[in-house]
Order: structure tokens, then sequence, then C-alpha cells
């Protein structure tokens, strides 16, 4: 009678388990990355909101406990609005002021972000000979300081009628932050597929059309960036407007502020100077929290192309 022999139990060979996986490591740094990254980003925003909020918090405090030698804690629990009630009630009619530079700042940017986006164009899409040299030449001016140059260009403007004129400070300062603009709105154009333009002159759009209708949505990054940047150069630029201004009825913001003085031998009164600079703070945290993306979209779009 046969007899049937079991076969022996297959024998698994035994892992040995790893300490710890691709996944574990991957996980583990992608979590030691964040950490820095959050590290930085508030280490960075307390760099730049700290001195923000300090300003705020001295313009709340009397005149006494801000120019005070020995400043203690006691003195942050005096706070008061007589700052701002006093800039605004005074003799230097700062409401004025802050209408001359929203207009002065608010018409350069415009007149900056138009004269940009043209001569972008034409750098961008129409190359003759010389272009390149040309442009050259525009970005170099980047590197001359306007101080430099204000006398001459005093005397060119007060030859031509502009001097004590809101008129003549915009094309100043749209002079001045132009270079930079059509640095930015050509690389914006160098950055648009020729095909998009192409395409639009085949269905029938002529130059104008084709840059104010289909090129327009895809330039708003470069003409916001050119826009704020003279926007902000402007807003509280102080040497230019005292060259060209000479009428109290036309002064900025800057110039106005500059003329608080109170008590004896013309003492400061660095209550009204920190509110005073806390209002001009305002216009230039909207404008760039609003237009931050379409900002650094339009630097990006600068640092890559070139």
């Amino acid at each position: 009678m046969a007899t049937l022999t079991e076969r022996p139990a297959a024998v698994r060979p035994r892992r040995t388990p790893h300490v710890g996986t691709r996944s574990d490591q991957t996980r583990s740094e992608s979590r030691t990355k964040t950490v820095l990254y959050v590290v930085g980003g508030v280490l960075a925003a307390l760099v730049f909101v700290v001195p923000l909020a300090w300003s705020i918090l001295r313009s709340f405090q009397p005149n006494d406990a801000i120019i005070a030698t020995d400043p203690t804690w006691s003195s942050l629990s005096k706070l008061t609005t007589a700052n701002f009630t006093g800039l605004f009630s005074g003799d230097a009619d700062i409401w004025r002021a802050v209408g001359n530079s929203l207009v002065v700042a608010v018409s350069t940017a415009v007149l900056t972000a138009v004269l940009a986006t043209l001569a972008g164009y034409g750098f961008g899409r129409f190359h003759f000979r010389g272009s390149k040299w040309l442009f050259g030449l525009v970005v170099v001016t980047m590197m001359v300081p306007f101080q430099a140059i204000i006398t001459p260009l005093y005397l060119q403007m007060n030859a031509m009628g502009l001097t004590d004129s809101r008129l003549g400070l915009v094309l100043f300062y749209s002079t001045v932050n132009l270079p930079f603009g059509v640095f930015v709105m050509r690389n914006a154009f160098e950055g648009i597929p020729a095909e998009i333009e192409d395409s639009a002159h085949v269905d029938g759009a002529g130059t104008f059309r084709t840059l104010f209708s289909v090129l327009r949505p895809l330039l708003v990054p470069g003409m916001a960036t050119s826009a704020l940047y003279a926007f902000l150069a402007s807003w509280t630029e102080f040497l230019g407007a005292l060259t060209f201004l000479t009428d109290d009825r036309l002064y900025t913001l800057p110039l106005s502020l500059v003329n608080l003085q109170s008590g004896a031998y013309g003492a400061v009164n660095y209550g009204y100077l920190v509110a005073g600079a806390v209002v001009a703070m305002i216009p230039c945290v909207i404008l760039y929290v609003a237009l931050q993306r379409f900002y650094v979209a339009g630097l990006a779009s600068g640092a890559v192309k070139g």
C-alpha cells in the first residue's frame, strides 16, 4: 500500500523591516520645508509690519511722548487722536496737499503706463536697425539719478513755463519713471506669442485695435507694475516738488508736512509729522495690496525676459 508523503511547506524568506522608507523621508523633508517656509515668511513679514505698526502707534501719542529722551511703557497708554485732528484742522491745509498729491500721482501713473505701453510695443514688435542699442540707452538712463540732472531740467521747464504747475510736475515725474516702465512693457510684449497678433490681423483688426482689444488683457500685469511704480515714486517725492513748486497752494503732501512748525524758534511738531507719514502711507498700502499679484507678475516677466 502506497504511503502519501506530505510536502514540506514552502518557507518564505523573512523581510527585514526598513528603518525608514522613501515616502517617509519625502514627508519628513516636506514638513521641514514647510516649517522653514513659514518661519521665513513670518520673519520677513515682521520686518515690514513692525515698523508700520510702530509708526501707527506713535502717531496716536502726544508730541511730548514722542520726543522724550527716556520713553517708558506708561507713555504707550497715553493714546490720543489729537495729532490727526490738529493736522487736518491746522494752518497747513493738509486736505489741499493730499488732493494735490493725488492729482499728481494718479496723473503720473496713468501717463507713464500709457507711454510705456506704446514704447514697449514699438521695442517689442518692431525690430529696426539700432533698436537694441536704443533700448539699451533707455535702460542705461535708469542708472542716472534725477538729482544729477535736476538743474538742466529746471531750466528747460522754466523756459517752457511749466514751473509752479501740477502739469509740469507730472511731466517731470513721468520722464523720470518712464525708463523703468518701458523696460517692463517691452519684456511684457516679448512674452506674448506673435501668433496672437497675427490672428487678429487676419480677422481684420488694425494695430491699435489689436493692441487695446486683443493684447490689453495680457498686458495688465506689466501696465499695473508701471503704474504702481510711478505712483509710489511720485506720491511721496520731495526734492522735485521742492524744486519746481514755489506756490504754497500747489504744495504736495511732503512739502506741507515739512512746513508743520509750531512753538518758539520753529520747533517741529513731531506728532503732526508722524500722523502725516501715516496718512501718506495709506494709499501706498492699499494700492500695493490691491495690485500685488499684477505687480509680482510684471516684475517676474521683466526678470525672465531681457
